[in-house]
């Protein structure tokens, strides 16, 4: 296989909430994309789409399927690479003052890394790491 493209759908509870969050983080809206049942974002250079449906309608159309309540378990876990140190202090703080949880402060693990883990309200889990 070799896909043209590939995105991430997650199930979230509140659309706006979501929205509100990723814009104050500086994701980009694929705004065509977006309607009553999801809020859909670019992410990083090569616009990977994340896709945040209502839960209950991503459940609906997956037929058999059901999520887990991500505040209590992990479906996935993004990360994100950050040019510096300091620019993984820098999104610790855009995190915070979005809303976001800050689940692992930033610290150095390992020899080469340097980065925290957080969750946005939803509880869906993205790790931050400059190597």
């Amino acid at each position: 296989m070799k896909p043209k493209m590939i995105w991430a759908n997650l199930a979230v509870a509140d659309l706006e909430r979501t929205h509100k969050f990723y814009t104050k983080l500086g994701f980009k809206p694929n705004n065509p994309h977006s309607s009553n049942e999801l809020v859909s974002f670019f992410a990083g250079e090569n616009e990977f789409i994340i896709h945040f449906f209502l839960k209950n309608i991503i459940e609906r159309n997956l037929k058999t399927m059901k999520f887990g309540d991500p505040q209590t378990s992990n479906e996935i876990i993004f990360t994100l690479s950050a040019a510096s140190k300091e620019q993984v202090d820098e999104w610790a703080l855009e995190v915070k003052n979005a809303g976001g949880t800050i689940v692992s402060e930033p610290e150095s693990f390992g020899e080469n890394y340097y980065g925290f883990i957080f969750a946005d309200p939803d509880g869906h889990k993205f790790n931050v790491f400059f190597m």
